[in-house]
């Protein structure tokens, strides 16, 4: 099977089609032309300071709060480094993002998954967690089209989960870089926006927005907390890319944001809306809950598809998914993780009529 013969559901990224190239290329051309002083030298750990102020006032906070990484993952990583000692609760959502697991695994957390239902993560079953002596150093929280469940936060469980970090003494983390790929129901306010209690750190990327090659994310939090940080990342790397932040800065300025948003958000909507149709089409028995945004659609299959069983067998059918069993400590064997993002339109019922084919081979046994 040839890469291209292969339909792939399995990375979150946007296909070409829907990315700006051309917008790239004239905000690169401006980048040199504005500051080709600032875009050419190491820059400062905390990240190119034109984008920085950009994100501050996108977020009402001041630039001492932002600092700009090397995508929103490192920003990840830098808060679980900061914060996490071998031993340390934390509480994840249950799915939840693999790479999120692994990296807290790996420095020695004890992770505790709370369950997601259609709109967001159990509050009742944290409070029960919490009351049973539990004291986590934070909760790290998807609230938008959350990877890989695909659902939302509602706005009264973002309330809980404040009063719950306010009471019980634990940060959330925000890791939000879907939010603006929204295409139908209505923009919530971040919990960054919402805390009254210093108890959010935030995160995002333009990964989703403008396109994975930039590699540029950022976290938001207290400016303590965010110099801290910024020591690590000094002794780290000294600064992280001032090209492709600089690129980002003037593509944001420029309003070319918006119209790229628009543009991913619209295919993106249409992708979901098709990926829908063509699993009720072609596997009956399967649920999910259908995304308002984003790039992912959870899928739980009827429980005589073992998923171990299904990759390979998808894969000779030439299409590629998504283990749910990647996104838990225990569970999933009966799910998978569709990423509807690189897929073209007139891919999709094609990609889920191969993996129809495959599930009836697994089950042919």
């Amino acid at each position: 099977m040839t890469a291209e013969q292969l339909i792939s559901f399995a990375r979150g990224a946007p296909s070409l089609d829907i990315i700006d190239v051309a917008g790239l290329k004239a905000a690169a051309a401006r980048a040199f032309d504005a500051d080709p002083a600032g875009v050419t030298a190491y820059g400062t750990s905390v990240g190119y300071l034109p984008l920085r102020k950009w994100i501050a006032d996108k977020h009402g906070v001041t630039p001492d709060e932002v600092i700009v990484t090397n995508g929103s993952l490192q920003a990840d990583a830098f808060f679980f480094n900061h914060l996490i000692k071998p031993g340390d609760h934390v509480v994840v959502e249950k799915p939840t993002y693999d790479r999120t697991l692994l990296g807290l695994q790996n420095l020695g957390a004890k992770v505790h998954q709370v369950t997601i239902q259609p709109d967001g993560i159990d509050v009742d079953e944290l409070r029960a967690l919490l009351e049973s002596g539990v004291r986590p150093k934070f909760a790290h929280i998807i609230p938008n089209y959350q990877n890989p469940a695909g659902v939302t936060l509602s706005l009264e469980k973002r309330r809980v989960l404040l009063e719950l970090a306010a009471e019980y003494e634990f940060l959330i983390f925000e890791d939000d870089p879907y939010v603006d790929i929204r295409f139908r129901g209505e923009a919530l306010p971040s919990m960054l926006s919402m805390d009254t209690n210093t108890t959010v750190v935030h995160a995002s990327s333009f990964t989703k927005t403008v396109c994975p090659g930039v590699r540029v994310g950022y976290l938001v939090g207290p400016a303590a907390f965010i110099h801290a940080i910024a020591k690590t990342a000094t002794n780290l790397y000294i600064s992280p890319g001032m090209v492709s932040e600089a690129i980002v800065h003037q593509f944001c300025v420029s309003g070319d944001i918006e119209r790229s948003v628009a543009t991913v958000s619209a295919a993106l909507g249409e992708r979901s809306r098709v990926l829908a149709e063509s699993i009720r089409k072609h596997i009956p028995g399967a649920t999910f809950t259908e995304p308002d945004g984003g790039y992912f659609l959870w899928v739980d299959l009827p429980t005589d598809v073992d998923v171990d069983k299904l990759f390979p067998a998808a894969m000779k059918k030439g299409v590629a998914i998504v283990k749910g069993t990647d996104f838990l400590l225990d569970g999933g064997q009966n799910s998978v993780r569709l990423a509807f993002s690189a897929v073209t339109v007139d891919q999709i019922d094609e990609g889920v009529r191969r993996l129809a084919e495959a599930i009836e081979v697994v089950r042919a046994g």
